[in-house]
């Protein structure tokens, strides 16, 4: 069966502080599709649209330069990730969801429990910032930036947008392609 590699990155509610419902909210979702050859399949770039914190603070919208109003035409989670999984090919391969750290794993599953669905499929969700410290000999330090740029790669787009994120996070994926691993 063909396995498909979802690379991705979330974009979250944020304050200096806790948040005030004891929740952060995804509010942006960016993957890329790779298959098992190494070659990218296509993009997902969605925004969500948060229900108990509808509101983004200053400190968010100034961190992730996303606007007020791209959150409220957006589609609520549940609309946004059966986009996703209809888009990742969840439903007819073998998938692995990829991202840097172990948050974004937390989110999907903070929102899923929020809403009410199925989270099994997060149990395909992947730390790859672990596997490349080991790979590397250690704890790497510095953000996804500095480790695009360590690796030899120029961080294209935009630092803290979900696709922009996914997209570099691509790039280190792919230059290490045979080195991960599933289980």
């Amino acid at each position: 069966m063909p396995v498909n590699y979802i690379i991705y990155d979330l974009e979250a509610t944020c304050w200096l502080g806790r948040p005030p419902k004891g929740f952060n909210e995804i509010i942006e979702i960016g993957a890329v599709r790779i298959n098992e050859y190494g070659e990218i399949l296509g993009t997902f770039e969605r925004f969500v649209k948060p229900t108990l914190n509808p509101k983004l603070s200053g400190f968010c919208k100034k961190l992730t330069s996303i606007k007020q109003n791209q959150i409220d035409i957006a589609r609520t989670f549940p609309k946004v990730i059966s986009d996703f999984k209809e888009w990742s090919g969840m439903y007819e391969n073998d998938f692995h969801i990829c991202s840097w750290g172990n948050n974004d794993r937390k989110l999907f599953l903070d929102e899923c429990s929020i809403h009410k669905l199925d989270s099994e499929w997060v149990d395909h969700c992947y730390n790859l910032k672990n596997q490349y410290d080991n790979l590397n000999g250690g704890i790497v330090k510095g953000n996804l930036k500095k480790i695009v740029i360590k690796e030899g790669f120029e961080f294209t787009g935009i630092q803290h947008r979900a696709i922009s994120d996914a997209e570099n996070l691509a790039k280190i994926f792919l230059k290490y392609f045979d080195e991960w691993t599933f289980i």
